[in-house]
């Protein structure tokens, strides 16, 4: 008996320490953790890496080995004309070669990656806070249909109890026997009502978990969210403005690659190995020889002025939507602090509605007991009470969505 009650209350002690456990912090970690777009931002942040090195490789000296080895008959007279093809060819060759670049020329293509380094990092951070809001949103949802469920079973159990005293006060007959079905039907749209709640807190409880990448199909109460207004930075101090700097830093990167790709390009080669004809002394035929290629553009059709002008046109469309942006930005923070401070207003008036709701629920029972009050009358004071609870739920659930839009934009660069 005594190991049998230890057990229960181990299992009640984990069950409850998993639920207390289960706050919006740990969906969001879960979330954040699980999330396959945030590891594939990850995962090029290190490819990228990669390609620094090879870029490193590609202006290093390369050794390549090469051999051509062919033969051209000549039957009876006819074949391929030996002054072109010296009957045959044979080599085996060691080629050296590497391009002379300039230090701001490889400057460039490094800073090149840098800035892809920069954007995929803010573009992960701004994913992170869409995750986060994703993630806050959905949690709110079934926050919200729990205490609706909650509140509504209580006051099941409530009706349940008035039942009982109904029933007995129809059978002395204080009241009618229509009174009492009137209140038998009130009561079966109550259980109505928390088996809707109940189904659709399973139904958004079972998302969050979805979205959070939990295999979960418990059914626990989940805590208050605490959500509150954090510090919103001013938008050039913003990850949403970041990556419109971020953006110049690629446009301007861009212009003097074309620059760069219209500078004389020089590269040296050498070759060393065996090259014969094996026509004469083709034991001697081993050798090297080395040089050096030029190439200067001259005239190419105006095209580097046209990849100048697509860059104005990029940089200015850039602007344009910095320009836009920036308003949004204001505009809707605006927006949210105004729904905001209404629903904090509304709140006290919801909660006056409460109080007195309750008192008159709470007096019509006194006067339910003495047959002192006709059914109808008490079952619309016991609306009452719930229409003011339900206002107050939705209110508390609206305040919450809105800090959640509030706080999507907190993140700083």
């Amino acid at each position: 008996m005594r190991r049998s009650l230890i057990l229960l209350f181990l299992i009640v002690f984990c069950t409850t320490t998993v639920a207390q456990n289960n706050d919006l912090n740990y969906y969001l970690s879960k979330a954040l953790r699980n999330s396959p777009l945030l590891k594939d931002f990850r995962s090029m942040i290190e490819m990228n890496k990669i390609d620094s090195l090879r870029i490193k490789a590609e202006l290093g000296p390369m050794l390549t080995a090469i051999s051509t080895d062919s033969y051209a008959p000549v039957i009876k007279g006819r074949g391929f004309d030996q002054a072109i093809t010296n009957g045959s060819n044979i080599s085996a060759l060691l080629n050296f070669s590497k391009g002379i670049t300039g230090r701001n020329n490889r400057q460039n293509r490094y800073d090149a990656l840098s800035i892809l380094n920069r954007s995929v990092s803010n573009t992960e951070k701004i994913s992170e806070q869409e995750l986060k809001k994703s993630i806050s949103a959905q949690y709110v949802t079934a926050y919200g249909d729990y205490q609706q469920y909650h509140f509504n079973n209580d006051v099941l159990g409530v009706l349940y109890n008035e039942q009982i005293l109904l029933k007995e006060l129809t059978e002395k007959g204080v009241y009618r026997q229509t009174d009492y079905l009137s209140f038998v039907i009130t009561l079966q749209q109550q259980e109505m009502a928390v088996d809707r709640y109940k189904n659709q807190y399973r139904n958004d409880f079972a998302i969050l978990n979805y979205l959070s990448g939990i295999e979960d199909t418990s059914f626990i109460e989940l805590p208050d969210p605490g959500l509150v207004p954090e510090t919103i930075p001013g938008f050039s101090g913003s990850v949403y403005y970041k990556q419109f700097y971020i953006d110049s830093l690629k446009i301007v990167n861009a212009r003097e690659q074309i620059g760069f790709s219209y500078k004389p390009k020089i590269s040296i080669m050498a070759d060393g190995g065996y090259l014969s004809s094996l026509t004469i002394r083709p034991e001697r035929n081993f050798g090297v020889d080395a040089g050096i290629s030029v190439a200067i553009p001259i005239f190419d059709g105006r095209q580097r002025k046209m990849q100048y002008d697509k860059l104005s046109i990029q940089e200015q469309t850039r602007k344009n939507y910095l320009d836009f942006y920036n308003t949004q930005y204001n505009q809707e923070l605006r927006r949210l602090y105004q729904q905001l401070a209404a629903c904090q207003k509304l709140k006290g008036q919801i909660e006056n509605q409460i109080t007195y709701t309750k008192a008159l629920m709470d007096a019509s029972h006194k006067l339910l007991e003495t047959g002192d009050i006709r059914v109808d009358e008490y079952i619309m004071s016991i609306s009452s009470y719930l229409n003011a609870n339900n206002q107050r739920v939705e209110n508390t659930i609206s305040e919450y969505f809105i800090i959640n839009e509030i706080n999507y934009w907190n993140r700083a660069n």
